[in-house]
């Protein structure tokens, strides 16, 4: 539930705060860059001709401007050594609250070009604080800084705690397609700009709110000396520029007549200037780059030096000082390079934002992630868009239709299905709209929802039909098949057809179900409108000539409604042996991550399509005498296509490699419970070899245990399982089943224990207890917290005679009832030969056919059998 919504908030955050961030990111990115970008736009500001004699003092310039304009108030002079760099002096002027720099010829005094784009980079940075928009746009973009934050914490958190390897962290994979590229760029993107945004996002908010800028101050241990914990304005930088001390002077002494006012002369502040620039140099000791000195105002015989290393560490790395002029001192020397990290941290504020704090080349990544900044935003409007369309069809498939809800008439087309796994109810779906849109009004069922009065008031019906197990209705079927279908009904008015669904793979059950409903129909008198249709493991092509028929019948366009399956790319973590030395087949737990979205419920199914092993492939092509490498028209190599092709059928002659590969169909796929929940941020499968009388690997196990390696990728589709869902409320469940099956009832059990609901009962059964107890410690460790209220096993080989899971149902016949009569469910997960066949005897024995028909027709008994 956290994660969840911890989703939904970052999804409605990211198309909304997005844009604002996107915004907030380029802006910042040009920012960051403008010292450097506007010395590259204004060279004849900063750059001038080295002269054969020195570069005027400060206390020279000082003259020279109050003498060509003696109205000027002039703030501060800064002098660089660079012979090559012009000179700065700051002058008070009207609107520019630090004042106004006037770039100077160190040599001539003369007033350089003024420096052009400073209007751009104003507006820049007000757009990158305020929107330009005010008091409002500093607290909207403040937000928006705080919500970045949540975008990289919670985003962490949806990503955790999955197992991924660092090329599934930190590796973009641009073999993916459509949506899953666009969340494996988010998500891998989104990892290697974490850092750079919390700095960003942390530092950012120093300037939006006091109580942020306050918190930062007390958390780095310094003291907060900012007026109202608010950043006093900073004199202009030097701009970078180098700075060349002249020879020394002997000081002079300032008469103290002159001191005693409170406005000082122009001769005195030469003097003091003069002085203060001989003692600097004289006594600093240190290399230094750039000097600024503070014009002073008052006659407190004091004069304010800023200074830059050599090699400053950022462009607000400033050393201080001060000229003492009555005792020709140097004093409260305070070198940046000697303030503790901390320190350094809160008076470098601004360069710590932009990155240069931590040099040149992180300031050049995080310029590149800032301006990644509309990267999350566009994909994931893109992703959000692809969301919702995908919500669309699956609502268009039902919502969209009402057609359960709506009224058979003699005009309606009566649309039933009998379903298992769901594939039936798709099919049902998909026709219904197809008809719709075909013109025709529809009714859609299920058929344990039909009554004899449907079938006598219907003219036209469509039957959508699976075979489960060896020939069986599906569960929630038994109840049509075994009452309605056990009487006489006269249903001469109805024209109908059937489309049976099966599994070649059981030929003597194959589509049985489907031909049993056929056979009634007929013998009731019903009027068919084409043959039979089988399908087998829901092939296009069988599916196809439903459509045609229907298409043929109507004299209408009804056009086929594919079911769109969502297959994602799964990398395979991990493959452990559950049952080292057993007499039975190697059972596998497998685990497999992936970047998708995807989601699915306790119960649901893992539908993966196979591949081929390599010595598969090279058999074939062997036989074939085919090399390897050879191009198809697909301009890919034949043993690429290969991998999912079915090398199994019959070949007849062909004269190009398309002729061959049109003989091949897809390999077929396979489904596995899954033993996992969302919650666990990984798929879990247990999974058997299942072997040919060849003594060759099945298809599906073959692949998953064996010819796959640890970080293989996979493509598997999440398909719902509604009639093994867990019920909702706090009823108990009682879950039964043998070998592989622990996976569905694990998923269930998971479930139930994180909603912290314990009436929970496993009867599992296996081989021998000291191989094939599979997941013993989860187990035990459940039962010993009395989430597992109760745990029977039964291992056949453990004992002379044989004991399997329906033995524990007899022997606890009065529990079960018990815990029937309190509203249990029944959940039976495994293998439909002997096990389930033999637990559904056991309950007619112990409940009655009549209760558990009744228990079937209510959704409390439940199974996942194969």
């Amino acid at each position: 539930m956290l994660k969840k919504t911890l989703f939904q908030i970052h999804w409605f955050f990211g198309i909304t705060a997005g844009l604002i961030l996107s915004l907030m990111g380029v802006s910042g990115a040009i920012f960051s860059y403008q010292p450097q970008i506007t010395k590259l736009i204004n060279p004849e500001s900063y750059s001038v001709i080295e002269q054969p004699h020195a570069k005027l003092t400060p206390a020279e310039l000082f003259s020279h401007f109050k003498q060509q304009q003696p109205k000027i108030e002039i703030n501060s002079i800064s002098v660089t050594k660079s012979p090559t760099e012009s000179s700065v002096v700051n002058i008070q002027k009207q609107g520019e609250r630090r004042g106004y720099d006037m770039m100077v010829n160190p040599y001539t005094a003369e007033v350089l070009p003024e420096i052009k784009g400073q209007a751009f980079f104003r507006f820049i940075e007000q757009f990158h604080r305020t929107l330009t928009a005010g008091e409002f746009g500093k607290q909207l973009t403040g937000a928006c800084t705080l919500i970045l934050i949540f975008f990289v914490l919670s985003g962490l958190y949806l990503r955790f705690p999955k197992k991924h390897s660092f090329k599934q962290w930190f590796a973009i994979k641009p073999h993916l397609k459509g949506r899953n590229f666009l969340w494996d760029l988010h998500a891998v993107v989104g990892t290697w700009v974490m850092v750079f945004y919390l700095t960003f996002a942390c530092t950012g908010l120093f300037w939006s709110y006091d109580w942020w800028r306050a918190g930062m101050f007390k958390v780095m241990g310094v003291e907060n000396t900012r007026a109202g914990g608010k950043e006093k304005p900073e004199g202009r930088p030097a701009k970078g520029m180098q700075q060349r001390g002249p020879d020394a002077q002997r000081p002079q002494r300032v008469p103290e007549a002159e001191q005693q006012g409170s406005t000082l002369s122009n001769v005195l502040v030469q003097q003091q200037l003069n002085q203060a620039w001989a003692g600097f140099n004289t006594q600093i000791a240190r290399d230094y780059s750039s000097v600024t000195l503070t014009v002073p105002q008052q006659a407190d015989g004091r004069v304010k030096i800023s200074f830059v290393d050599a090699i400053p560490q950022n462009e607000r790395a400033r050393n201080s000082a001060v000229f003492n002029l009555k005792n020709n001192q140097l004093e409260k020397v305070d070198l940046y390079a000697n303030k503790k990290l901390n320190e350094k941290i809160m008076s470098s504020m601004l360069p710590v934002h932009r990155g240069s704090f931590f040099g040149p080349v992180y300031q050049f990544f995080a310029m590149l992630a800032a301006l990644t900044m509309p990267l999350f935003f566009v994909t994931g409007w893109m992703l959000y868009l692809k969301r919702r369309k995908q919500k669309r069809l699956t609502q268009a498939a039902r919502g969209d239709l009402g057609s359960e809800h709506a009224v058979l008439t003699e005009q309606a087309w009566l649309i039933s299905y009998a379903t298992q796994t769901g594939t039936a109810e798709q099919l049902a779906l998909a026709t219904a709209k197809s008809l719709q849109q075909a013109g025709y009004a529809v009714v859609v069922k299920s058929v344990q929802q039909l009554t004899a009065q449907d079938l006598q008031q219907a003219q036209q019906a469509l039957f959508i039909v699976s075979t489960y197990g060896t020939g069986s209705a599906p569960d929630l079927a038994v109840g049509f098949s075994k009452q309605l279908m056990k009487h006489r009904a006269d249903l001469a008015q109805l024209n109908y057809a059937v489309l049976a669904l099966g599994s070649k793979e059981y030929p003597e059950s194959f589509c049985q179900f489907g031909h049993a409903v056929d056979t009634w129909l007929a013998r009731q008198g019903a009027n068919p409108l084409f043959e039979l249709i089988e399908v087998n493991n829901a092939n296009p092509k069988e599916i196809q000539q439903w459509y045609e028929a229907l298409a043929e019948v109507t004299a209408s366009d009804v056009q086929q409604v594919e079911i769109k399956k969502q297959f994602e790319t799964w990398t395979l973590s991990k493959r452990e042996l559950l049952n080292p030395n057993s007499l039975g087949a190697p059972a596998f737990h497998l685990e497999l991550q992936t970047t998708a979205d995807v989601t699915w419920q306790a119960g649901d199914i893992a539908e993966t399509q196979p591949q081929n092993s390599v010595e598969r492939i090279q058999e074939f092509l062997q036989q074939q005498s085919i090399s390897a490498e050879t191009l198809t028209s697909q301009g890919k190599t034949i043993f690429e296509v290969l991998r999912s092709k079915d090398l199994t059928q019959p070949i007849c002659a062909y004269a190009t490699l398309d002729e061959l590969l049109e003989q091949l169909p897809e390999l077929p796929r396979r489904e596995y419970s899954i033993a996992s929940i969302p919650a666990q941020q990984c798929l879990q499968l247990v999974v058997r070899q299942q072997s040919d009388a060849q003594g060759r690997l099945g298809l599906g196990s073959g692949w998953l245990t064996q010819h796959s390696v640890i970080g293989q990728e996979m493509a598997i589709a999440i398909r719902s399982n509604p009639s093994f869902h867990l019920i909702e409320d706090d009823r108990p469940i009682i879950c039964i089943g043998n070998g592989t099956g622990i996976a569905g009832l694990l998923s269930l059990l998971k479930q139930r224990i994180q909603q912290n609901r314990g009436r929970n009962w496993l009867i599992f059964g296996e081989r021998q207890h000291e191989h094939d107890y599979f997941y013993q410690n989860q187990l035990e460790a459940w039962q010993a917290e009395g989430m597992l209220q109760h745990l029977d096993l039964a291992f056949s080989r453990d004992q002379a005679e044989k004991q399997y899971v329906h033995h524990r149902l007899r022997e606890q016949a009065e529990v079960l009832k018990n815990w029937i009569a309190d509203g249990a469910v029944l959940y039976v997960c495994g293998s439909i030969q002997g096990m389930a066949t033999d637990v559904d005897h056991a309950l007619e024995d112990i409940l009655g056919t009549e209760l558990l028909q009744q228990l079937r027709d209510a959704g409390r008994y439940r199974r996942d059998v194969y």
